[in-house]
């Protein structure tokens, strides 16, 4: 075991007391847990889209998609799988959704990594309408596209992840 620096347990203790989804995982909050992976924990929402909405969350302290390690990224995944089955063959949607808000402009409001999986009805209410955007060009799509790849090119040369 890697011994933690007090500010590192500090942290984590932060993390715990303010972070409603790390009370959860700590069992200092009340919660239906649904599953249980190896990283990853599934619970109802308490304000769901519809009955049997569920949130798969991770078991560590993640602010967003992009903090997760790649091991508990794939936990998770499989999670989202075992959960939204589930759903399936237990509320009967005739379809559902599974969404991740990453920053306040996307709508996250609970900053712990996190994703929904929510069965939808037809006529349920529930409508996302974007405003959707048209490139002014193709130059402008391939230059929008040129900029994109070359920060993939240079995460992958690197193998890290900026």
């Amino acid at each position: 075991m890697i011994p933690v620096s007090y500010s590192e347990r500090e942290a984590s203790e932060n993390h715990v007391s303010s972070c409603p989804f790390c009370q959860i995982v700590a069992g200092r909050a009340r919660a239906e847990i649904i599953y249980e992976g190896i990283s990853s924990l599934a619970f109802l929402d308490i304000n769901p889209i519809n009955f049997g909405h569920a949130l798969v969350v991770s078991k560590d302290h993640y602010s967003d998609f992009n903090e997760l390690p790649d091991d508990v990224l794939s936990d998770i995944v499989s999670s989202l799988r075992v959960v939204s089955r589930a759903i399936i063959e237990s509320v009967h949607p005739a379809g559902f959704n599974i969404f991740n808000n990453n920053g306040p402009a996307a709508g996250q409001s609970v900053f712990h990594f996190h994703f929904h999986v929510a069965p939808r009805y037809d006529g349920d209410g529930l409508k996302i309408r974007p405003q959707l955007k048209v490139y002014e060009s193709p130059e402008q799509m391939a230059e929008y596209a040129s900029i994109i790849r070359g920060k993939i090119e240079v995460n992958d040369k690197s193998g890290e992840r900026k």
